[in-house]
């Protein structure tokens, strides 16, 4: 009898190729997995909801998912089953240093992304993910959260990896999740939130131990969930800091490297 009861696989540099596509291979996999052995496949990613259940149509798949790096979990239905927000005086104080780094700045809330004009940055971040931002002034949107007493899921802030990491250095004091999950991004969500603790939430749910999980994934926001799974997968793409943290390192994306581990563990 198979031992692993819920499959928990990062999407951008694992699931998907770096054409930013599932690959046949990979999907017929997952579907067997999925549809045929009744195992809970979660896609667990740093995207927001729309970014994340096209995939699932597309996988024909219906399960809760993992936005945000664990900052959000909602069940198929789209309710809530835990949420973290960044408080508003941490969202201006990084407001002012990436203003003075002259940086991109993305805000995301439950299912909207916010941005403040539409530059090189903000497209490039809709052609990857095929949605588009809402352009507003972000000084009246933080005036209306405070008000309100809530915050954002998370921050992104995208520029040339120089200012990634002087702006990594800036809010090293701001107690917050502050990681670059590429030399151009740094993706910033509430202290609490990560891949982790929303895998938890959902064991619970499923009624899964930690020894039946299988987490994939490829980059630094993905090490936790590695970690804590009963075997944790690293991409063969995945930087060599990473790949230490996985008991087993399967092919690159470009590889299906994701169908590789799964008909080795999985589907048998």
């Amino acid at each position: 009898m198979n031992k692993f009861k819920m499959i928990c696989l990062d999407i951008d540099g694992t699931l998907l190729n770096s054409k930013h596509e599932i690959s046949s291979k990979v999907k017929k996999t997952i579907n067997e997995a999925a549809n045929e052995r009744n195992i809970p496949v979660i896609l667990v990613s740093a995207r927001m909801p729309k970014g994340i259940t096209f995939l699932q149509k597309e996988l024909e798949i219906e399960q809760p998912i993992i936005c945000y790096s664990g900052a959000l979990v909602l069940d198929k239905d789209n309710n809530i089953l835990s949420k973290e927000i960044i408080d508003v005086s941490d969202l201006k104080e990084i407001y002012k240093l990436a203003s003075e780094h002259n940086m991109h700045m993305s805000l995301y809330k439950d299912n909207e992304w916010y941005i403040e004009e539409m530059d090189y940055w903000a497209k490039q971040e809709s052609e990857i993910t095929n949605i588009n931002p809402t352009i507003t002034n972000y000084r009246e949107l933080i005036e209306v959260w405070e008000k309100e007493g809530t915050g954002p899921n998370k921050i992104l802030c995208m520029a040339e990896p120089d200012k990634i990491r002087l702006l990594k250095e800036g809010t090293k004091e701001i107690k917050l999740n502050i990681y670059p999950s590429k030399p151009t991004y740094l993706e910033i969500m509430q202290s609490k939130a990560s891949k982790t603790s929303a895998i938890s939430v959902l064991q619970k749910k499923f009624n899964v131990k930690q020894s039946e999980i299988i987490a994939m994934g490829d980059n630094y926001n993905d090490i936790d969930m590695l970690e804590y799974a009963g075997l944790g997968v690293a991409m063969g793409n995945a930087p060599e800091e990473v790949k230490i943290h996985g008991n087993y390192v399967t092919l690159t994306n470009d590889e299906d490297g994701v169908a590789v581990a799964l008909e080795k563990y999985v589907v048998l």
